[in-house]
């Protein structure tokens, strides 16, 4: 497991984050291209992250001035990337080497709930590849086929 380098900026962003809601951070990535913020916030502290009626989680938004999105961390890689995509139910997760010998996860969902997952542009898909990578070395999330192929 590779140890996470966060910047001084990223330092930065997690102390103000900490401040404005109360809940402590393990990571932040900043993703430009969506306009975001992620923070993995520390195990069973999701309620304070996000507040009453999502008040804090909003107040840290207009302070930063980027949607601010939030991921609970579990030590289990497999309920974390659950958390990942809430709120949408994770089927199963499965993980298989690269040729590389890289860790790839794979998520089934629900057909219908497959658009939901993926997220407008790919945002939720991209945002569980990000973390997963940072926290477990994970280099890829996929969706599982919904028929597997069969190779000749």
């Amino acid at each position: 497991m590779g140890e996470i380098t966060i910047s001084e900026d990223d330092m930065r962003l997690i102390a103000q984050f900490e401040n404005l809601t109360g809940a402590g951070a393990r990571d932040c990535v900043v993703d430009e291209k969506f306009s975001r913020i992620l923070f993995v916030i520390n195990p069973g502290e999701m309620g304070l992250a996000i507040g009453k009626k999502g008040a804090r989680v909003k107040k840290a938004s207009d302070a930063f001035g980027k949607k601010v999105e939030v991921v609970e961390y579990n030590p289990d890689k497999v309920q974390f990337l659950r958390n990942c995509f809430l709120p949408v139910q994770i089927q199963t997760v499965t993980f298989e080497q690269n040729e590389e010998g890289d860790e790839v996860a794979y998520i089934e969902v629900q057909p219908k709930e497959r658009g939901l997952a993926i997220g407008k542009e790919g945002k939720n898909i991209i945002k569980a590849k990000k973390l997963a990578f940072r926290q477990f070395d994970i280099v890829n999330v996929e969706f599982k086929q919904e028929e597997e192929e069969i190779e000749e």
